[in-house]
């Protein structure tokens, strides 16, 4: 009786007897599980409750089980049995006995084979069980009533009383609006409190509606659009719409004379998500020494859920100037936390980039959200890590260390573009102060670079040019010009002679420097000279929108600045020779003539205001006074520029308030001041020089 197989077997229904005990308690917490589930009407769930349920509950069985060895066999048998003289570890002993042990076990062996193993396994848990089942069913019990409850549609509405209906005609007497939005945003069903409605673009809307009395047929008809059959069913009228594009309906019934009221259709569009960046702190980072790997965090947030996957574009640019080598690289990342809100980190390892002195590592997220169909895809801000450029070396016997050069890089046109793109890209993100002065910097950086091209046309500042210091002055007041030497570029002409008195002389050769004489100026083409200034030009746009916090307005002409740069860069730089002013020759046979023909130019001609879309506008204008609106084109207009409207609804029902009362003068003041707001601005106009009076008058009919 001392073997292995000896002591399983009387282990065996102690052990069984738990295992079942225990289902028995926690099978009913699986049931609740389950039957939720399926009240919410998520199937996969319920079935994955009830999967996992079940394997927990064989896990906890077999845990019970688990717990009934050996050492509970011996206690059970020598409490149970004082007739075995605790004894009963010998009896199961798994290795060889003493022989004094070997006779103990024969004087006890009998007794232990007189026991039941049965009769040793702990006693049921009924009061648990009991009181488990009890608590399951009635749980189950209110999840159906609830379940069925939620299931039934509410009883109709009374509706406010509209027009006053004659005896025997059809009039609506009940409602219910019923609104299932798309399955992307996560919103569960709901019931409208009124006919009308807003809720999230693609819904889908069923409307069930009580006449009395019964008509023979029914519709919703759309305001300027078609009309939707309404089926009888046993509650009343019923019939549905996908919400798509804001409009106004009514409630229609055959045998109604009166018009009813419009109601309000109105889509709540899906926005699109939000990128901010929470890591670093700043959108420029400094590398440090030693610095091997950069972590840079994004948060997405959006109006039902972000995608987990997003994509994340990480740029480098080495080189400076003009000459700046970019390339791009993208990989995926994945999102973590509230699908509402989801955060992303990036970890990245700089030795594979090759990062060089002045170069730099933009990184930027782009997420998706989950609408469907499709989804909407948002390039969040960029965030910079700069590899700061070598410190440069002290000046020995100088009391300030030389001047740290910004990385010419930074104070390119490329540069400028890139930091005015950005910008444009944190508009939302940012402050209007912060946003104001983050547009001057880069307006200033404008202005540096279009002065530093501007020295090839002759502009060294924009300030009013100072007169010559005295020669004793010369040595102790700072220049007021730029200091100019031999090999600076520019053509200084040959020392002045020793000035006489009295004798003006050369002025400008004494004391300055001419930029814009044939042979003085830059010595570049006539062609390339040209597109230097429409570079400067358009320089200067880009300047005046930057520092008056207009980025938008100003990145057009940025980029074609930069264009104009790169064909400049590609042109030939060539030597003129010195010319003289060629006159165009006299024509001897018109001299002395008083003929004019083909001499004077035409005047200029003001070129008429046309409005692009001027349906608004003569539509406004025509309401003024009384007469015929072309109400249909109007109605047209406004479906198809609904975004240009602050409440499109509020003009279409306007417009349907004055086509049911064509001669009400508040129906037409109602629509003219609905139009108002979107009315074309007409430019500014041209002021009439003054003909001055009638001396003036003769004098130009003298010269006519």
């Amino acid at each position: 009786m001392s073997t292995i197989a000896d002591f399983t077997d009387w282990l065996a229904p102690a052990r069984r007897r738990a295992a079942v005990d225990t289902a028995l308690v926690w099978a009913p917490l699986v049931l609740v599980l389950a039957t939720l589930g399926f009240a919410l009407g998520e199937a996969p769930a319920a079935i994955a409750a009830l999967v996992g349920g079940s394997l927990s509950l064989a896990w906890a069985a077999r845990q019970a089980a688990d717990r009934l060895d050996r050492h509970w066999l011996v206690r059970r048998l020598n409490a149970r049995e004082t007739a075995l003289e605790d004894s009963a570890a010998l009896v199961f002993a798994a290795g060889d006995l003493a022989p004094m042990e070997r006779l103990q076990v024969e004087r006890i062996a009998a007794r232990v084979a007189a026991i039941d193993p049965a009769s040793l396994a702990d006693a049921w848990s009924q009061r648990r069980i009991a009181i488990a089942w009890a608590m399951g069913l009635a749980a189950i019990a209110a999840i159906l009533v609830w379940q069925a409850r939620a299931d039934t549609p509410p009883p109709l509405a009374p509706v406010a009383p509209g027009t006053a209906a004659a005896p025997g005609e059809p009039r609506l007497t009940g409602q219910r609006v019923r609104i299932v939005p798309p399955a992307y945003t996560g919103l569960p069903p709901r019931y409208a409190d009124s006919l009308d409605i807003r809720a999230p673009q693609g819904s889908r809307i069923e409307w069930t509606f009580g006449f009395d009395p019964q008509p023979r047929a029914a519709a919703i008809q759309l305001v300027g659009g078609q009309a939707i059959p309404l089926a009888r069913g046993a509650e009343g009228w019923g019939g549905a719409l996908r919400l798509d594009i804001p409009s106004l309906y009514r409630v229609t019934a055959e045998g109604m004379r009166a018009q009813q009221p419009a109601y309000r259709l109105e889509p709540i569009a899906d926005e699109p998500p939000q990128v901010r960046v929470i890591e670093p702190a700043s959108g420029l980072a400094t590398m440090t020494a030693g610095q091997r790997s950069w972590r840079v965090v994004f948060e997405a947030a959006d109006d039902y859920a972000v995608d987990s996957l997003a994509r994340v574009t990480i740029t480098t640019a080495i080189g400076e100037g003009e000459n700046v080598r970019f390339s791009e690289r993208s990989q995926s990342v994945t999102g973590t936390g509230d699908p509402r809100r989801r955060r992303f980190t990036i970890d990245l390892p700089l030795a594979p980039y090759g990062l060089q002195p002045g170069s730099d590592l933009v990184v930027q997220l782009t997420v998706v959200d989950t609408r469907s169909p499709g989804p909407q895809a948002v390039r969040g801000p960029g965030v910079i890590l700069r590899f700061p450029p070598p410190k440069p070396t002290e000046v020995a016997g100088l009391d300030m260390m030389a001047k740290q050069q910004m990385p010419a890089y930074f104070r390119s046109q490329r540069q400028v573009i890139i930091d005015t793109e950005a910008l444009i890209r944190q508009r939302r993100s940012l402050s209007a102060d912060e946003f104001m002065v983050r547009s001057d910097t880069i307006g200033v950086d404008q202005r540096l670079l279009r002065l530093r091209y501007g020295q090839f046309m002759g502009m060294e500042a924009e300030e009013t040019p100072k007169p010559p210091l005295p020669v004793s002055d010369k040595d102790d007041a700072a220049p007021a010009e730029p200091e100019h030497h031999d090999g600076d570029g520019h053509d200084h002409g040959t020392a002045p002679e020793s000035p006489v008195f009295g004798s003006l002389g050369n002025v400008l050769a004494d004391y300055g420097h001419t930029h814009d004489e044939s042979e003085a100026a830059t010595l570049l083409d006539p062609d390339t000279r040209a597109l230097l200034k429409l570079a400067l030009d358009a320089m200067w746009e880009a300047e005046v929108n930057l520092r008056t916090g207009k980025p938008e307005a100003a990145l057009p002409f940025e980029n074609k600045a930069l264009d104009y740069i790169k064909r400049i860069q590609q042109a030939t730089r060539i030597y003129l020779p010195r010319v003289g002013t060629q006159i165009p020759p006299v024509d001897m046979t018109r001299r002395m003539t008083g003929k004019r023909e083909g001499i004077v130019g035409r005047g200029a001609e003001l070129t008429p205001f046309a409005i692009e879309d001027a349906v608004p506008a003569t539509a406004w204008r025509a309401l003024a006074s009384p007469g015929a609106i072309d109400l249909v084109g109007l109605d047209r207009w406004v479906r198809s520029n609904a975004a240009r409207l602050r409440d499109p609804l509020a003009v279409l029902a306007a417009i349907d308030g004055l086509r049911s009362a064509p001669g009400s003068r508040a129906a037409r003041e109602k629509l003219r001041a609905q139009l108002w707001s979107v009315l074309t601005r007409p430019p500014a106009q041209v002021r009439r020089r003054p003909d001055g009076g009638d001396m003036g008058r003769r004098y130009t009919g003298a010269l006519r």
